[in-house]
């Protein structure tokens, strides 16, 4: 039976859009070709570590979170080792609650983004010209 697990991963800060994008599609294929299926990804974009790493103070975070066997794990965290654009990375392996717990921050944030997507459109469908009023 397969484990489900979440790794989230730094790349350094020096890296184009582009190179950033190629990293991610590099560990995403290696997860897939293992047998592996990507539950959720999400990139949490540029943002500063809490102590320098390498003498970097900020880098590119990314998360994945994946149903695989251990050997799976095992090759995915040699490749990170072995890229030199990849500064730290965590695996853990996901108890019910922990699965539980990022399928319900998924559905609240697909509602948050819903839900700021109406407003905008009423607003602008209850908007009434502004007029001046004369003193």
């Amino acid at each position: 039976m397969a484990n489900q697990y979440e790794t989230v991963f730094i790349m350094t800060p020096v890296l184009s859009e582009e190179q950033m994008k190629e990293t991610v599609q590099k560990f995403e294929k290696i997860l897939t070709d293992q047998g592996a299926e990507i539950v959720h990804q999400e990139n949490w974009g540029l943002r500063k570590l809490e102590y320098p790493i390498q003498k970097k103070s900020s880098g590119f975070y990314h998360l994945f979170e994946f149903k695989a066997d251990g050997n799976v794990v095992a090759e995915l965290e040699l490749q990170f080792r072995r890229d030199e654009r990849i500064m730290r990375f965590l695996t853990v392996t996901m108890d019910k609650y922990a699965i539980a717990y990022a399928e319900k921050r998924r559905n609240n944030r697909k509602a948050k983004a819903a839900q700021e997507e109406q407003p905008v459109a009423e607003e602008v469908v209850n908007e009434e010209p502004k007029t001046e009023v004369e003193a």
